[in-house]
């Protein structure tokens, strides 16, 4: 595959419409986001990279971080048609090396399948830190005081 003509970008301006297309193709835990959710998650990430074939998006990652102790990876999708090209391993590299990131002590990251890719990056499996919390939506502070007057 020619990829001479690929790109990479950090600008977080971008057609939500082709993100949103590319997740429910290539990743099966972002099968049902809406474009609003999209971007506020975008806006709240940094770094955000896309990779484009002119001006098609075929990859995405994002990162959350506090630029020095911890950081997350997350979202890392290439379009199925250009997988095995190398592509996935540059991007997390891109994500890795964006300045918010390069000097983070500790960066994580969530997969189901594909722990040996990761591996090959230099992750390390982590059983010790497994805990999840599925957050429930907040109530506002006056809705719970209703609440609380209610009992």
């Amino acid at each position: 595959m020619d990829c001479s003509h690929i790109q990479f970008s950090d600008r977080k301006s971008f057609d939500l419409k082709q993100l949103q297309a590319l997740l429910k193709l290539g990743a099966f835990w972002a099968q049902e986001r809406s474009i609003e959710d999209l971007g506020i998650a975008i806006a709240n990430s940094n770094p955000v990279i896309s990779v484009w074939d002119r001006d098609r998006l075929i990859g995405f990652a994002r990162a959350t971080s506090d630029g020095i102790y911890r950081a997350t990876i997350w979202d890392v999708v290439i379009h199925p048609d250009y997988r095995g090209s190398g592509l996935g391993r540059k991007l997390v590299e891109t994500v890795l090396s964006h300045p918010h990131m390069n000097r983070v002590e500790r960066v994580y990251l969530m997969t189901t399948h594909q722990q040996r890719f990761y591996e090959r990056i230099g992750f390390k499996p982590n059983t010790s830190t497994t805990m999840v919390l599925f957050n429930q939506p907040q109530l506002s502070p006056l809705r719970l005081q209703e609440l609380q007057f209610q009992d």
